[in-house]
């Protein structure tokens, strides 16, 4: 295996157990939903930090992704990169969240505005070019979310964060679902341009409950009573499809050119999880204070 593939995995399992390890105060304090809910920054954190990771150590990849007109296109990886591992070291140590959110979700949307938008009337028909749009999206309003959920409660600032991130979670989702109903032989939670390996047992019939999950998860996001339920469900069945579904084709994939494939797929889909987490915060009692912690 490269030492890219070997770097990123090594990475995502540190910062995940050192956020286990800090977590353990806010999550014994957690009852109900919530239990699951506070996980959601540490998944969060792990995911960025191996994108963070894959930044430093295969630049060249990345650089032809960065717009023409910006000029030292290696530079802005880097930037990139730093940007998502401060992010990532916040979240798990749970500081500065207010800031670390907020610049998130608007690297997210200078992403979406930046690289995807520009190339919107060359693949405004294409499937691909709108998941992965629209992921972009979701990842941007899953820190939003968070931003607003630890402003002080009477900040409108913050209600607003928290209602336009929950609306496009929510949004995004059905979308999503509908992409899983069209096209069922795709794998499932983003449903980019993988087909599920011929190994897993009824392939459809998963495509077809995730897309259920998100459906549901969708309208519940919409919905204030339902909105930490729905967070926690769809979150929850994320994390076991990331687990038993997406690890064990990176496992098989890592000697194999598909290995950073692998565990890209693996971590987008843990970023996409604990999206989904996120959007359960600064309803009732929550995971999340608010106040900056």
């Amino acid at each position: 295996m490269p030492v890219e593939v070997w770097g990123m995995i090594a990475v995502g399992l540190v910062v995940l157990l050192v956020g286990f390890l800090l977590v353990r105060g806010r999550l014994a304090a957690a009852s109900g939903a919530g239990r699951i809910l506070v996980l959601a920054p540490i998944c969060e954190g792990s995911a960025l930090a191996v994108f963070a990771a894959e930044h430093f150590l295969a630049p060249h990849d990345l650089a032809p992704i960065v717009p023409h007109w910006l000029p030292a296109p290696m530079f802005w990886v880097y930037f990139v990169g730093a940007a998502l591992l401060a992010a990532a070291l916040s979240f798990i140590a749970w500081r500065c969240v207010r800031w670390s959110a907020s610049l998130l979700a608007l690297l997210f949307l200078i992403i979406v505005a930046t690289v995807d938008l520009p190339n919107l009337p060359r693949h405004l028909q294409e499937r691909l070019f709108w998941t992965l749009t629209v992921r972009e999206l979701c990842f941007a309003a899953g820190a939003m979310v968070l931003a607003g959920s630890v402003w002080p409660r009477s900040s409108p600032a913050g209600l607003m964060l928290m209602r336009i991130g929950r609306t496009l979670v929510g949004a995004i989702f059905v979308f999503y679902a509908i992409q899983h109903f069209l096209f069922p032989r795709y794998v499932p939670g983003v449903p980019l341009e993988k087909l599920i390996p011929a190994w897993v047992p009824a392939p459809v019939l998963l495509s077809y409950f995730v897309g259920v999950t998100l459906l549901l998860a969708g309208v519940g996001l919409l919905i204030r009573r339902t909105v930490r339920i729905a967070a926690a469900t769809s979150g929850t069945v994320l994390l076991l499809l990331t687990l038993f579904f997406y690890v064990p084709i990176m496992l098989m994939e890592l000697h194999t050119p598909l290995a950073v494939e692998g565990v890209n797929y693996v971590f987008d889909t843990l970023l996409f999880a604990s999206t989904a987490l996120l959007a359960g915060y600064g309803v009732d009692p929550g995971p999340a204070s608010s106040s900056e912690p």
